[in-house]
């Protein structure tokens, strides 16, 4: 059944195509699939991937906020992919969650095969089981896909959803916005200087926008191997180690680490109450669970595909950032 499906032209929906993440699963989907393509974006100016290589690419104006507009075209549609996203402010709650939750009621259950729905991975634990603190205490964008997640199980294409939750997002070039850890990335390096004499606890995954364009393209053909994760799929790299990140980040620029000075979380909680510093609830508690570990992980590796940036040096390198050494 589903080798018929691969070889099958499918009509596909993604939102947020503008974006960094939207940008590259655009990209692959184009270059690399036969799909009928319909991109969604605000503004058509800034979408900077080719539409014109072949055909079949659709740019449709359009924002979330007035998605019932779409409503006849998403009933043809076989595969949504949602990756819009409201960051703060009123339109978290309204793109992550309301307008979300249309445009899945929107979706003719009878034609749609698969969603491929955008969540976080800081909604999950290191089990990727639901957090409850991500719903309580998370910023509004943390929260609105926590609730908007929490609450998929309510809709009529629910079997159909498969979730994924990318861990630290880096990605963006000439032709791409950055993601905003990209984007700071050549700021954050200035300090390399200071941070090689660094040693501090914590851990994290981290994916770049083409290893999870990749995914999503690989997903899409084969949507039978969601359904091995429970169609919950965490996407990242293998978990790396903050002061092993700095070292590497350190001997990359070539300032290699000859010493490192522990820097315990007991330490940083004495400094927090005698500078009197305010932090954020959810901010706090990441700091208190700075360990962010995930299993299983997914990336392109996985499914037997070439990862674009598996490493870190492979993320300073591929952000234009020069070797020294």
């Amino acid at each position: 059944m589903w080798e018929l499906l691969i070889l099958e032209v499918m009509r596909i929906f993604v939102t947020g195509a503008s974006g960094c993440v939207g940008h590259y699963v655009s990209e692959t989907l184009i270059n690399h699939t036969d799909h009928e393509l319909f991109l969604l974006v605000r503004d058509p100016a800034k979408l900077k991937v080719d539409t014109t290589v072949r055909s079949g690419i659709n740019v449709v104006k359009g924002d979330m906020n007035e998605i019932g507009e779409l409503a006849d075209l998403l009933k043809t549609i076989d595969v949504p992919v949602l990756t819009a996203a409201g960051w703060g402010g009123p339109s978290a709650l309204a793109v992550n969650y309301t307008k979300t939750h249309e445009l899945l009621n929107l979706l003719d259950p009878q034609v749609c095969k698969q969603v491929i729905y955008f969540a976080t991975e800081s909604i999950l634990n290191s089990k990727n089981e639901l957090l409850p603190e991500a719903g309580s205490i998370g910023t509004e964008y943390i929260q609105s896909k926590h609730r908007c997640f929490s609450s998929l199980h309510e809709l009529a294409v629910a079997d159909r959803i498969t979730t994924v939750f990318p861990t630290l997002v880096l990605g963006g070039d000439e032709t791409k916005p950055y993601s905003y850890l990209s984007a700071d990335l050549p700021q954050v390096l200035k300090y390399a200087g200071l941070l090689r004499w660094i040693k501090a606890d914590g851990s994290f995954h981290f994916i770049h926008g083409k290893d999870i364009a990749e995914v999503v393209r690989y997903l899409i053909d084969h949507p039978e191997e969601a359904a091995k994760y429970d169609r919950k799929v965490v996407m990242g790299n293998e978990l790396v180690h903050v002061d092993k990140g700095i070292q590497e980040i350190c001997e990359y620029l070539g300032k290699p680490v000859i010493f490192q000075v522990p820097i315990s979380i007991g330490m940083v909680n004495i400094i927090i109450k005698l500078f009197k510093i305010q932090m954020a609830p959810w901010d706090y508690f990441c700091l208190q669970n700075r360990h962010f570990k995930h299993d299983p992980i997914v990336n392109p590796r996985t499914f037997g595909l070439p990862s674009y940036a598996a490493s870190i040096s492979d993320v300073l390198s591929t952000r234009g950032i020069p070797k020294v050494g």
